[in-house]
């Protein structure tokens, strides 16, 4: 294969998931050092909402063993606005407030949009203009998740190909699912786990995801990620999965 698969969740802050898949009495600030050994790469939600200071993003990294990869959400503040050309600051700011710090375990960054937000040709290269490639002398991969029809369109993949940036797969019932190779990597979201199924996908289910993985990955890196859904089962179908790619 030409790329490497990593495969993991949301976050690594759930209730739910203590007992279940984290070990009984296990103290919380060892989650992310519980979860970064059995998973191969986590999303980083909070960076959504929140921003870090440069320590954090040093400890993440201490934590985690090597060859473990982080993808993060960018901050809201970037994507949640009605003209994507004005998010420079935002930008700027997120990329600047200590990404760099997590060395080798740093992964794409997924620019989530609104599902309300519909295709600007101009606009959308206008913010893809303002996406860095590299913080601190490391670079960066952008990966961008639509919600919209609109963006299912020709002219959208194009643009994404001209800036090197992956269109986020999404396996969601209301999102659009676009598979296009725009970018030296692939991203997906797979968003239907079922709380009746131990491992949140059926195990037939679970084998045609990794075949299609393993299809990404002759264009290049793999990153998935078990999201929404029955999200308690999150983990065990991230687990299943990276299973099934050994």
């Amino acid at each position: 294969m030409a790329g490497e698969i990593r495969v993991g969740i949301g976050g690594w802050t759930y209730e739910p998931w203590r007992g279940v898949f984290y070990p009984e009495k296990l103290p919380q600030k060892q989650e992310l050092h519980f979860a970064s050994r059995q998973l191969t790469s986590i999303e980083i939600n909070g960076t959504y909402y929140s921003t870090f200071k440069p320590a954090s993003w040093a400890k993440w990294r201490a934590e985690t063993p090597a060859g473990f990869v982080f993808a993060m959400k960018a901050s809201r503040f970037c994507t949640n606005r009605r003209e994507l050309a004005g998010a420079g600051d935002s930008v700027e700011k997120f990329v600047g407030q200590g990404l760099a710090e997590l060395g080798d375990r740093l992964g794409p960054i997924n620019w989530q949009f609104m599902a309300t937000k519909k295709f600007d040709p101009e606009d959308m290269d206008a913010f893809l203009k303002l996406l860095p490639r590299a913080v601190n002398g490391r670079p960066l991969r952008h990966a961008l998740e639509v919600r919209h029809e609109s963006f299912k369109t020709r002219e959208f993949y194009d643009l994404a190909r001209k800036y090197r940036a992956a269109i986020v797969f999404a396996d969601d019932e209301t999102f659009p699912a676009i598979d296009e190779p725009t970018a030296d990597f692939t991203y997906a979201r797979l968003m239907r786990t079922k709380e009746e199924i131990a491992t949140g996908y059926a195990p037939a289910a679970l084998g045609r995801w990794a075949k299609r993985a393993k299809g990404w990955a002759q264009r290049g890196d793999v990153f998935i990620y078990f999201i929404s859904g029955a999200k308690r089962r999150a983990p065990a179908a991230a687990q299943a999965l990276i299973e099934r790619l050994r």
